[in-house]
């Protein structure tokens, strides 16, 4: 191992736990997935079922079970816990950004750490790789499936593309047919972009589909002869339905994916936009010899890194049900898009500066988040920044570093140091959200610290409800109890003794809901605005 190599793998590694796994486990699960998610993998494992997901005993068929599984192996070796259902998405994050540094190794040598450490500092890549959830799990396998047909496509080798068929096959496991879907388009779109129109058509490989099917089906074929319902459930209800309709109530306008896209590619938005752009200008400006529709060699990848980063965005733009996790798949072509544009900059001149206004983009988009980052604490419990010194302190900061950035990139050989000078305000930005905002987001968003005082109140084990609470609660509430929460709004009013988390103040509603029954109240948490009740089993009376 060369000392470049040896060094290369202490920053990958050294970025990765930082990012992805440093305080995993500092705040609670949050939202509504997370620990819905995490339940059902913890449920699968106490069934000893790798096959059928089921949530409070019933089968729930919404989701394919690559997470499930994932987090069923990290539950057996690390116990059950909110950072251990995390892992793997952690884990998931770390492979696609050592698929990233091998494809570029390989293929655009000595930019390999460049294009690994901008995937693994987009905001996108980190957020999800700290989330209990299906989304990193497909982009990982997505990413490695479409970095391996573009390996076949530029060597030849049909390893390459068995690596494709097999990880977009993991990607069906993953989240269901979107992978293939995403995969073909992507392909599509790039045949028709270089005007090579016989290259799906070779991309078609007898073998590969067998491997492909030999991954992808067995399972989807064992939960339908087990659960009839499957098919209706997963692939009407919650794909095509999904996409066509909004059955689940997440409308969104067309154009909602330009900006989650823009923030998801956080700190490099700027540089990014300016490399698609600049990839346009090479697919019509650039060929092989007048009237030629062929893509210079030199210029290949970038058109390729254009088509994956636009195809999700247009094909789930179409979708009447969004939610920001959707186009993750798109966030490591970008960072490979900017690799080809820093390449080939850097290539034509050493010493490339980046113009003013560029440059001073780039430092203001890269450092902004310092600022929220730094005022966590009050956006979350009072939903705003505050003013005075706090915020002074923060801009002030913030100032500091975009004038830095900005400088370094404008002087000569200012293009080589933009890895290492936007990585700054990354690592501030995520240790800031880690140490400020922990506390804040455990007491306000998870139902973590609200289960660890009902448990110190209760002096024996007892049901336990909910009325008019954020079903964030109740799934975190049903994970960190590891019991199923009734739910008043649905008229499950247990008929046996239990306790009630209910919004602060409605004592009288919940009298008339359980109308000659004993109440008695219990205690309050502040941070969430609830109270808790004892109530007495039917049929006891009100004393």
């Amino acid at each position: 191992m060369t000392n470049r190599t040896r060094t290369n793998a202490l920053l990958l590694a050294g970025f990765c736990a930082f990012l992805f796994l440093y305080g995993l486990g500092q705040f609670g699960l949050i939202g509504a997935d997370e620990p819905r998610y995490a339940q059902v993998a913890r449920e699968m494992l106490q069934r000893r079922d790798w096959i059928t997901p089921v949530l409070y005993g019933q089968p729930w068929l919404e989701k394919p079970p690559l997470y499930y599984w994932q987090a069923m192996i990290t539950y057996s070796i690390f116990g059950v816990s909110d950072w251990s259902a995390r892992l793997p998405s952690a884990l998931d994050a770390t492979l696609l950004v050592l698929a990233i540094y091998f494809f570029l190794r390989r293929f655009r040598p000595e930019f390999e750490l460049e294009g690994a450490l901008i995937a693994a500092s987009s905001a996108g890549v980190i957020g999800y790789a700290r989330a209990a959830s299906m989304d990193m799990a497909l982009t990982a396998a997505f990413t490695i499936g479409m970095l391996g047909w573009w390996a076949w496509r530029e060597s030849g080798k049909r390893s390459y593309l068995a690596g494709f068929y097999g990880c977009v096959a993991l990607g069906m496991l993953a989240k269901g047919p979107v992978a293939l879907i995403l995969a073909v388009l992507v392909i599509v779109l790039y045949a028709v972009a270089a005007r090579e129109f016989n290259l799906a058509f070779k991309t078609l490989w007898p073998p590969g589909i067998l491997l492909f099917c030999g991954i992808a089906l067995p399972w989807y074929f064992a939960v339908q002869m087990r659960n009839p319902n499957f098919f209706h459930a997963f692939i009407i209800e919650h794909n095509l339905d999904r996409f066509s309709t909004n059955l689940y109530h997440h409308p969104e306008p067309f154009w909602y994916y330009l900006p989650v896209t823009a923030l998801a590619l956080v700190p490099w938005t700027v540089f990014v936009i300016a490399a698609f752009a600049e990839a346009g200008r090479s697919r019509w400006g650039s060929r092989k010899s007048p009237g030629s529709g062929e893509i210079a060699s030199e210029n290949q990848l970038d058109v390729f890194a254009s088509c994956w980063l636009v195809a999700p965005v247009l094909f789930f733009s179409i979708s009447q049900s969004k939610l920001p996790g959707y186009i993750l798949p798109s966030i490591p072509a970008g960072a490979l898009l900017l690799v080809e544009y820093l390449r080939q900059h850097l290539l034509k001149d050493k010493g490339a500066s980046v113009a003013k206004g560029l440059a001073v983009l780039h430092g203001l988009l890269a450092s902004a988040p310092i600022v929220p980052a730094l005022l966590i604490a009050y956006l979350v419990t009072q939903h705003r920044l505050p003013a005075g010194r706090p915020m002074l302190m923060a801009l002030a900061i913030a100032f500091v570093l975009c004038s830095g950035i900005a400088l370094t990139l404008v002087r000569a050989s200012g293009l080589r140091m933009l890895r290492f000078i936007t990585l700054i305000p990354v690592v501030i930005t995520v240790g800031a959200v880690l140490r400020r905002g922990s506390p804040a987001i455990d007491q306000t968003l998870s139902a973590r610290p609200v289960a660890e005082e009902i448990s110190a109140i209760q002096t024996r084990p007892l049901p336990l409800a909910v009325y008019h609470v954020r079903r964030e609660l109740e799934y975190g509430l049903s994970f960190y109890r590891n019991q199923v929460t009734f739910n008043y709004d649905w008229g499950t009013v247990p008929q046996q003794e239990h306790l009630l988390v209910a919004p602060e103040n409605s004592q009288v509603e919940i009298a008339k809901l359980v109308a000659g029954r004993r109440v008695s109240y219990l205690g309050h948490y502040a941070a969430q605005r609830l109270d808790y009740f004892w109530i007495a089993a039917a049929g006891t009376g009100s004393r």
